[in-house]
C-alpha cells in the first residue's frame, strides 16, 4: 500500500486560539489517558544505575526525543495526519506497532492511543477507532485541521513532562529541577518537530539503544511501580 502523501508545507495552518487550547488539552496530565502509569523504561534505567542524577536524566530524555521513539511517534503523527483513507491510517498504525522496540512499549502504545480515542470520541464525536497514541493524536489533529508542527513539538514536551514526573518517583528530583529540564528540552522538542516534516515513514529509525533495552528489562523487572 502506498503511503501517505506528505503535508504540503507551502499551505501553512492558522489556528486560533481555542485550537491550540484544545491540543494543550488533550496533552495536559489531566487527560485521562493514564500515562502517568508508564515510564517508558525509565524505571529499568533507573534500577541498573543508568540514570543516577537529573544531568543524566537531562541527557536521557534527550536522546529519546532526538533519537528513539519521540522522533519516530511524531513521524507517526505526521503520516496520521496525512492519511487520506482509512485504509492509509490502518497502514500507519501497523508500522507504528512494528516499530515499537518491546512488548511493553506496544502495550503503552496502545493503551494510551485507546483512552485517547475513547476520550476524544465521547467529546468531539471523533476517532471511532482503536489506533496507537501517536497516530490517534495525529488523525484527531488532522480532523480539526491543528497545524501537525505545533502538534509535535506539543507532544514531545508532554512526554518529556511525564518522563520527568516518573522520575520523581523513582530518584532524588526536586520539583524546580524537573522543570529545569523540561525547559532545556524546549528547543529539542521545537527541533524535532520541526525537522520531521519532510519525513516520511520509510525515516523511522531509532539509534536510542539504551532507552531500548531498558524497556525489554522491564518486562522482568521486580518489585516495579510502573507499567513500563
Amino acid at each position: 500500500m502506498a503511503e501517505p502523501i506528505r503535508m504540503n508545507m507551502s499551505q501553512p495552518h492558522m489556528n486560533t486560539n481555542h485550537d491550540i487550547l484544545t491540543l494543550t488539552q488533550w496533552l495536559s496530565p489531566a487527560y485521562p489517558v493514564g500515562a502517568f502509569t508508564y515510564a517508558h523504561g525509565l524505571e529499568a534505567a533507573v534500577h541498573s544505575g543508568l540514570i543516577t542524577s537529573g544531568e543524566h536524566l537531562r541527557d536521557w530524555l534527550d536522546d529519546v526525543v532526538s533519537h528513539g521513539s519521540g522522533r519516530n511517534d511524531c513521524i507517526l503523527l505526521r503520516a496520521a495526519f496525512n492519511a487520506v483513507s482509512e485504509d492509509d491510517l490502518r497502514y500507519v498504525n501497523d508500522v507504528g506497532l512494528a516499530f515499537a522496540a518491546a512488548a511493553e512499549r506496544q502495550l503503552e502504545t496502545r493503551h494510551l492511543g485507546m483512552a485517547f480515542c475513547k476520550t476524544t470520541t465521547a467529546i468531539w464525536d471523533a476517532l471511532d477507532v482503536e489506533l496507537i497514541y501517536p497516530v490517534a493524536i495525529g488523525k484527531a489533529a488532522s480532523q480539526r485541521n491543528i497545524d501537525p508542527t505545533l502538534t509535535c513539538a506539543l507532544y514531545l514536551q508532554a512526554m518529556a513532562g511525564n518522563l520527568v514526573s516518573c522520575a520523581q518517583r523513582l530518584m532524588p528530583l526536586g520539583q524546580t529541577e524537573g522543570q529545569a529540564i523540561i525547559a532545556a528540552l524546549t528547543a529539542r522538542c521545537d527541533e524535532i518537530a520541526a525537522a520531521t516534516c519532510v519525513c516520511t515513514l520509510h525515516e523511522l529509525q531509532s539509534s536510542a539503544f539504551l532507552s531500548d533495552i531498558s524497556a525489554l528489562q522491564h518486562e522482568t523487572l521486580q518489585p516495579r511501580i510502573f507499567r513500563t
